[in-house]
């Protein structure tokens, strides 16, 4: 009987009432105690208001009912298939839908629907697939933020791809812990072409000068992520880099003038085929033909040979063991020296080479040193009692 009042009222009332009435008629629905008669009722009423004419009347609908598992499935899907900012609201809250369904909306909804099922508590992988691999960028971005997420490696690199030169996205994919290094890696990369064509785009520099000073600035980065990160991901990180084209000569000498003499052997046990305790054991030979033969077997540039082993005698002399995540002035210059002594071969692109990261390590170290002064003036007593 009251339902059948309920139902001849709405056809009449102002749309402010039949919201607050929606709403308190799926209150009932869920929070009294209701016989199977008038629960069918209640349930056949809110159907039936899944075709009111006005928003206000469904949105009040789906926000009584969106966070309950005892909410009517029927009702749940109904309100999905409603106008966006109405089916956001159960998207993100209800937990009636399976996976599949999830999946369904992303592939086919807008924005405001994407991000509401990115912000679900939780969002499993296969859904957070879907997002990273269709959703839009605003989308990416709530899924990344979401800490009850779970993300696969692969969607991670997906969004990488698609919108890793979103400024936003690319800073929250770094805030992230659980980003590998392939993956932060990878943003580098991306960041890298950006800068490059931009300064081309300026004509502040010659393309090639802006590729090859956005590659120098890519390979730091790639170290000081090598040098931060556990031990375990260093063969897959060397993996990807080989598989990208970026496990270069340059690239390998740059670790091991950075002391990474952890990042240098992987390397060459990728490279070479052999394995690492064996590679470990033919740069440490003293003899220097054990690592003539791995260097070999690598297939490193001839030229760039000198150029290893001075910076392998430097670092077994210790001209600098601390840290591992900058060039070491000292090494570089040890190699500079030699290799100007030696004029063996075509070695002028490795002077080039060497040169350019003797400047770089000169720098960073008047840098270090700078910073270092101006903590210790800051310290001084009588500078923190004023």
């Amino acid at each position: 009987m009251i339902v059948r009042q309920f139902l001849q009222w709405v056809r009449t009332a102002p749309p402010g009432e039949r919201a607050e009435a929606a709403s308190a008629l799926a209150r009932a629905y869920l929070f009294s105690d209701l016989s199977a008669v008038e629960r069918e009722a209640i349930e056949g009423a809110m159907v039936k208001l899944l075709d009111d004419v006005s928003p206000l009347v469904r949105a009040a609908l789906a926000e009584a009912l969106a966070a309950s598992g005892k909410a009517p499935t029927v009702v749940i899907h109904g309100l999905a298939q409603d106008r966006p900012d109405i089916a956001a609201i159960v998207l993100e809250r209800s937990q009636h839908f399976i996976d599949a369904e999830l999946v369904d909306f992303v592939a086919t909804a807008g924005a405001t629907v994407q991000c509401a099922i990115a912000r679900r508590v939780p969002l499993q992988c296969a859904v957070a697939a879907a997002i990273a691999e269709v959703g839009c960028a605003e989308a990416c971005l709530v899924l990344i933020k979401n800490r009850d997420a779970t993300i696969a490696d692969l969607s991670f690199n997906r969004m990488v791809e698609r919108f890793g030169d979103v400024p936003a996205i690319r800073d929250a994919l770094f805030a992230r812990e659980d980003v590998s290094i392939v993956t932060r890696q990878a943003l580098v990369l991306k960041l890298s072409s950006t800068l490059a064509d931009f300064i081309a785009s300026r004509d502040w520099v010659e393309p090639d000068q802006a590729q090859r000073v956005v590659r120098e600035a890519c390979e730091k980065a790639t170290i000081a992520l090598a040098a931060r990160a556990p031990d375990i991901q260093t063969r897959p990180f060397v993996r990807h880099l080989r598989v990208s084209g970026q496990l270069t000569a340059g690239l390998i000498l740059r670790a091991l003038l950075s002391g990474n003499l952890a990042l240098f052997e992987e390397a060459l046990a990728e490279l070479s085929g052999l394995p690492l305790r064996r590679v470990g054991a033919l740069v440490h030979d003293k003899s220097g033909l054990g690592f003539r033969a791995v260097f070999d077997k690598a297939g490193l540039p001839p030229s760039t040979f000198s150029a290893f082993r001075y910076a392998l005698e430097a670092w077994h002399e210790g001209a600098d063991h601390g840290g591992t995540s900058r060039l070491k002035r000292r090494m570089v210059e040890r190699v500079l020296t030699g290799c100007e002594q030696a004029r063996i071969g075509e070695i002028e692109p490795l002077m080039a080479l060497l040169r350019r990261f003797a400047t770089e390590a000169a720098r960073e170290e008047a840098r270090a040193y700078c910073e270092q002064l101006e903590n210790d003036w800051l310290d001084e007593p009588g500078l923190a009692a004023a």
